[in-house]
C-alpha cells in the first residue's frame, strides 16, 4: 500500500462528563473530505487514544469507517500498554477491514532495545498478517528514540506486514536515511507538521498530523508551490504554519488544537483525564494570539 497526500490525525470528540461523543464523528470526517484530505489516522495521540477503552475505540473505529464510506484511507492506532489489548484492536480493525494498523511501543514497562521492540509487534502483527502495519515513532512522547534504520533492517524478515513507519521526529536526517534505506519496500510517512516543508524537500510522498484537521489548505498550498518549484513561497507558507503552531503550543497542545476545533465551528468537546481543557480565559488568550496570525484565512469558520 501507498499513501500520498495529508494525513489527518482526527480527534475523538467527548462529553462534558469524558463520554464519547460519537454522534460528533461524521461532521469532523465531512470536513476533511471537503479539505481534500487522503486519509485519517484514528485514535493515535491527537486522539487520545491511550486514554480510552479499549471497547469505545472500536466504536469510535466503526463510526469513523460508516462516515467515512472509503473516500479516504483509515488507519486505525492499535498500540496499547497491554499487547493483548493490541491483539484485540489489530483483529477488531480487519474484521471492519480498515486499509491498515498502526502502533506505538508500550511505554509503562521499558524496552531497551530494536530486537525487544520487534518481538513485541511480531505478536500484534501475526494476529493480522494481511493487514498492513505501520510503526508509529513518537520519542518525544514515548522517550523511546530506537535507530529507525536498524528497526527496518532488523524488521525485514520479522515482520512481514510492515508497510513502514509513521515519523514523527524532527530528526530529518534520520528520515532521510530511513527514505533511502526504504527504496520501494517500505513508506516512511512524516509526522511534524511544522517541518513538512523539511519532509518533501527529502522525498516525503505522504504526512500524518494533527494541524491538517483545521488548515488543510495552508499544507496543500505548500506542497504545491514546493512541486512546481517555487521554494521561496513554499518557505514562506511553512514559516505561516510554524507561526500558527507556535502560537497554540504555549498551551497544551491537545488542548489547545481542541479549543481550536471549537472555534471554526466544529466542537470536538473537552479532552480526557489526565490531559486539562484550557480554561475560558486561555481559550480568550488564544484566540487572541491566533487572530495576529493568518489561522482564521486558511482555517474559515464552518457555516450551519
Amino acid at each position: 500500500m501507498r499513501l500520498t497526500g495529508l494525513i489527518a490525525a482526527t480527534f475523538t470528540p467527548l462529553k462534558e462528563d469524558g463520554e464519547v461523543n460519537f454522534d460528533a464523528i461524521p461532521e469532523m470526517i465531512e470536513r476533511l473530505v471537503e479539505q481534500d484530505i487522503a486519509g485519517i489516522y484514528i485514535c493515535g495521540s491527537t486522539g487520545e487514544g491511550h486514554s480510552l477503552s479499549t471497547s469505545d475505540r472500536k466504536k469510535i473505529a466503526e463510526k469513523s469507517l460508516e462516515a467515512n464510506n472509503g473516500r479516504m484511507k483509515i488507519i486505525i492506532n492499535v498500540g496499547h500498554n497491554s499487547i493483548s489489548d493490541s491483539c484485540e484492536l489489530a483483529r477488531h480493525a480487519r474484521d471492519i477491514k480498515v486499509d491498515a494498523i498502526s502502533a506505538a511501543p508500550p511505554v509503562y514497562y521499558k524496552i531497551s532495545s530494536e530486537a525487544q521492540l520487534i518481538r513485541t509487534f511480531e505478536k500484534i502483527t501475526n494476529e493480522v498478517p494481511e493487514v498492513p502495519f505501520y510503526y508509529y515513532h513518537i520519542p518525544a512522547l514515548t522517550g523511546f528514540n530506537f535507530d529507525m534504520e536498524k528497526f527496518l533492517t532488523l524488521s525485514s524478515k520479522k515482520l512481514p506486514s510492515l508497510c513502514g513507519i509513521k515519523f514523527t521526529s524532527p530528526d530529518i536526517h534520520e528520515y532521510q536515511n530511513c527514505l533511502n534505506l526504504s527504496k520501494d519496500n517500505f513508506q516512511i510517512l512524516y509526522g511534524k507538521d511544522e517541518m513538512l516543508l523539511s519532509g518533501l524537500v527529502v522525498g516525503a510522498e505522504s504526512a500524518v498530523g494533527s494541524t491538517y484537521n483545521f488548515m488543510a489548505p495552508l499544507y496543500h498550498s505548500l506542497i504545491r508551490e514546493f512541486r512546481e518549484g517555487n521554494l521561496k513561497k513554499a518557505a514562506q507558507l511553512q514559516l505561516e504554519a510554524v507561526k500558527i503552531i507556535k502560537a497554540f503550543l504555549k498551551y497544551d497542545s491537545f488542548p489547545a488544537q481542541k479549543a481550536m476545533m471549537k472555534m471554526i465551528g466544529i466542537d470536538c468537546g473537552p479532552v480526557a483525564l489526565p490531559l486539562l481543557s484550557l480554561t475560558p480565559e486561555e481559550e480568550d488568550d488564544l484566540r487572541q494570539e491566533l487572530e495576529k496570525t493568518t489561522f482564521f484565512d486558511w482555517a474559515p469558520v464552518v457555516k450551519k
